[in-house]
């Protein structure tokens, strides 16, 4: 290996050219700071090359082949669709390897240096990055941790096998599964069980130790109908023991309580949660804290408790998310260039781009009842909505919760049709701390999926158009009053 001889002095450097890092970076480079940008891979990171990208774009794909029933009602003559897996992954790679080139155009253009490399921690405010045969030291004035996190895998499971797949390699899977069976019930899970049920899978979804989503009740009630609907078998409240592999099948041994269950598939994938990428960083020469599982411990400005030493995205303790990521990472550019920016994740959103998708933001009814709340909700089925009657898409619906004292609203959940796109109104209303006139006053358009939200508003107090009166009344009643 050669070593440099010299240590050579940088203002900024990120390591890690994910989401959250090549934002930060670019972020960092408009404010006029000289960045450096380290990424052992491609940029883009995880996200791009195996996760949000490729997972979307699945679901994209499951969205289509669910469309040509509703094009024959409409009167256009198609056929029963066919799913060419190799196709569609020529298509995912050129997407990719689009998007990555973006990314390495923008650092181009914002004259931010890229070195391909590992990178980690020595003493005295320096890092070594090793490249190939060579090896050369970095010293900084500040840091930006962006390495992510990987998938976690529970040693009952033997990650060799080759019919086992994590979160973020399923999507580079060469076959359509015959039964995918889910080990996990997040999002990634809940997107995956969809798509790869619309491609011609049997689904088998084994929650891990839970007897729901996580959602909000009337979301996970919704969400359950639609999965029963779609033949995707969910199994509740369970503890994996073991898993065994062979040529055909892998097997799964699990505890109901105090019953044996055994669940035999095709393929498996586990999505139960994430550990950070920090092994290689070489942590032990700083001073930063983290949490029992080793995410890094940050303030509002995303700095850790190393000074000169900020830390971004799914390293860092908090939702798993991209968005979480992108902001972090312009925060933390912002404060190391004088700026006091501000990050507060209370109405951070999620999304969950399954076939009849989920979208929501500030708290559930049962977690604003818990922190004190008098809660009111207003519920507005999308079957009764004449936009989703048009398209055909009458799955879901919109669920709006309030203080039924101040009319302050709390929370935004939504399932169905055009969800994901609305919850930015929602995350507005909620960081604007509007009350349930602000958001009733305005016009909203006819026809169209934002109606929900009107009919779920005035259902709160009884007023909405298409709901029954009866059903109206009853979700207006204050909760804990």
């Amino acid at each position: 290996m050669v070593v440099g001889e010299v240590i050579q002095e940088r203002e900024l450097i990120i390591i890690g050219g994910g989401p959250g890092g090549y934002n930060a970076a670019i972020r960092a480079a408009q404010l006029g700071i000289e960045v450096t940008l380290i990424e052992k891979e491609k940029l883009g990171g995880i996200c791009l090359s195996k996760g949000c990208i490729p997972s979307k774009l699945y679901a994209h794909t499951a969205d289509k082949l669910g469309d040509w029933k509703h094009l024959q009602q409409l009167g256009i003559e198609a056929g029963e669709p066919k799913f060419d897996i190799e196709r569609h992954h020529n298509y995912m790679q050129q997407t990719v390897t689009s998007l990555q080139k973006g990314v390495e155009v923008l650092c181009k253009a914002n004259k931010i240096e890229v070195i391909t490399g590992s990178a980690s921690f020595m003493t005295g405010n320096r890092i070594g990055v090793e490249s190939g045969d060579t090896f050369e030291m970095y010293k900084y004035e500040k840091v930006i941790i962006a390495t992510g996190a990987s998938s976690y895998i529970p040693e009952e499971i033997d990650t060799r096998f080759n019919h086992v797949y994590s979160a973020q390699d399923i999507y580079g899977i060469q076959e359509v599964p015959e039964h995918l069976v889910i080990y996990g019930s997040d999002y990634i899970a809940l997107e995956a069980a969809t798509s790869f049920n619309a491609m011609g899978s049997k689904v088998t979804i084994v929650i891990d130790g839970g007897t729901d989503f996580g959602f909000d009740t009337d979301i996970n009630k919704e969400l359950s109908r639609v999965l029963k609907k779609s033949k995707v078998k969910v199994i509740k409240d369970t503890v994996i023991e073991t898993v065994e592999e062979s040529d055909e099948q892998v097997t799964l041994y699990l505890m109901k309580q105090d019953e044996k269950l055994t669940i035999e598939g095709s393929h498996l994938l586990v999505s139960i949660g994430f550990r950070p990428n920090t092994k290689e960083l070489g942590l032990e020469a700083l001073s930063i804290e983290t949490d029992d599982n080793g995410f890094l411990v940050v303030n509002e400005f995303s700095e850790t408790t190393e000074k000169n030493v900020y830390a971004v995205g799914d390293v860092t303790i908090g939702p798993v998310l991209a968005v979480k990521a992108i902001k972090q990472g312009k925060v933390a550019a912002d404060h190391i260039a004088g700026k006091t920016p501000e990050l507060n994740l209370r109405y951070i959103p999620t999304v969950v781009h399954t076939s009849i998708p989920i979208a929501y933001a500030g708290l559930t009814e049962e977690e604003a009842r818990d922190e004190g709340y008098q809660v009111t909700t207003g519920q507005f089925a999308m079957a009764g909505n004449g936009y989703a009657s048009i398209a055909g898409k009458k799955e879901g619906l919109v669920k709006l919760i309030k203080d039924g004292e101040t009319d302050l609203l709390l929370g935004v959940h939504m399932i169905g049709q055009g969800a994901i796109g609305m919850i930015s109104s929602g995350i507005t209303a909620l960081e604007m701390a509007a009350r349930d006139e602000d958001l009733s006053y305005p016009f909203y358009p006819h026809p169209s999926f934002n109606e929900g939200w009107l009919e779920a508003l005035e259902s709160m107090t009884g007023e909405a158009i298409h709901v029954p009166p009866n059903k109206q009344k009853k979700e207006a009643e204050p909760v804990g009053s």
